[in-house]
């Protein structure tokens, strides 16, 4: 017997509506408006007719836009593995590995939840049996978001001394 016709949901026709013109940078939410949290501050000044050469700073006391969001996410992180225990009990571990599958899903920049989500996907799924086996893995994850920004890549053998126990030339001693 031949399969019959599919059926096509009926969708309501209307006029697109015109899109503004973006800044290079700018990442419509949802909701078709620009997204705070997924879009660089300079890129949403810039979609302003201004004159001025130089863009005010935002008051601290604002929302953070991807950039802020960001650096204070990976500090975090990092901060969380520099603290992981040596050795993970079984619980300790499955703790840590549900809450980067769930920061992912949660992350406020739905755009780069999306793209952490589907990275772990791709055989990157978190490494906790050891502090050195996280620091690596999360290493490793920030590096794969600074190449996909087109930043330097960070010398993962390193990341202890970054995060931990401070650089050995003493500059963060006290």
């Amino acid at each position: 017997m031949a399969p019959g016709p599919i059926d096509q949901p009926e969708t309501e026709q209307v006029d697109p509506k015109p899109v503004p013109k973006l800044s290079k940078g700018v990442v419509l939410g949802p909701d078709g408006k620009p997204c705070r949290t997924c879009t660089d501050v300079s890129s949403l000044f810039a979609m302003t007719k201004s004159t001025t050469k130089k863009r005010p700073a935002l008051p601290t006391d604002c929302p953070p836009d991807v950039a802020q969001l960001g650096r204070s996410s990976w500090t975090l992180l990092h901060s969380i593995t520099a603290q992981y225990p040596e050795k993970p009990s079984p619980e300790k571990q499955a703790e840590t590995s549900t809450f980067m599958k769930t920061f992912a899903k949660l992350y406020p920049c739905w755009h780069c939840a999306g793209d952490f989500q589907e990275w772990m996907a791709n055989g990157n799924a978190p490494r906790v049996s050891s502090r050195e086996e996280f620091g690596q893995w999360m290493c490793e994850a920030h590096n794969a978001v600074n190449v996909k920004l087109g930043k330097k890549e960070f010398d993962c053998r390193r990341w202890e001394e970054r995060w931990r126990t401070g650089w050995k030339d003493g500059r963060c001693d006290f």
